[in-house]
């Protein structure tokens, strides 16, 4: 029995990306979607942070008075999800045409089961790349792919050279590509587990 191939695309910094594809001023800079930060007094929290709001320190989740402290200098915007949802279904059609078995996971990202669709990973890396560069044609969005035997290593492999990232982890590499990875990297395991993990010795 052939063993499963499996990919996971990962939509790169998507809110921030899109409204960067929107309003093509902001090029270049520091990008923050999320609630009103009143300068520094708001409440809420940044839902998407470009790249380069990243480098301050900015992240997904951070309350928004934090993020405004770190880079009061970045562009502030407001969620727009009708506009992300627009653009997330254009972009799963894209991905589920390609896939054996598709399953959407949230607004930007997906699992795909391509196991039938190539022969060995050769093949797998090269179907990644074509539908990144589709991708990246309709919609001029990038995103980062991680082609692994299952979706755990698949997920971990996504987010390992982002931003447009393409990482394979065959079969008799995961334990290596995994065992240097701290545990909060393993999908589903949040602060409150890893710090369960920790107390075991895990």
């Amino acid at each position: 029995m052939k063993n499963k191939i499996i990919m996971h695309v990962d939509m790169d910094a998507f809110f921030a990306a899109v409204e960067e594809r929107e309003h093509p001023e902001f090029k270049g800079m520091p990008i923050v979607v999320g609630a009103d930060p009143k300068e520094g007094r708001g409440r809420g929290v940044v839902s998407s942070a470009s790249y380069e709001a990243r480098e301050f320190g900015v992240r997904s989740g951070m309350p928004i008075s934090r993020a405004w402290k770190l880079c009061p200098e970045a562009v502030y915007l407001p969620v727009n999800y009708q506009s992300y949802v627009k653009v997330s279904n254009e972009i799963m059609g894209v991905l589920r045409k390609h896939a054996d078995k598709f399953e959407r996971w949230g607004i930007d990202e997906a699992f795909l089961d391509v196991t039938s669709k190539v022969k060995d990973y050769g093949e797998a890396e090269a179907l990644a790349g074509r539908i990144k560069n589709e991708i990246f044609k309709k919609e001029r969005l990038t995103c980062s792919v991680g082609i692994g035997p299952n979706k755990l290593v698949a997920k971990m492999a996504s987010d390992f050279q982002k931003p447009d990232g393409l990482t394979i982890v065959k079969e008799e590499d995961a334990e290596r590509f995994l065992s240097p990875l701290p545990v909060r990297k393993l999908l589903w395991v949040g602060r409150k587990t890893e710090q369960k993990l920790r107390r075991i010795g895990i």
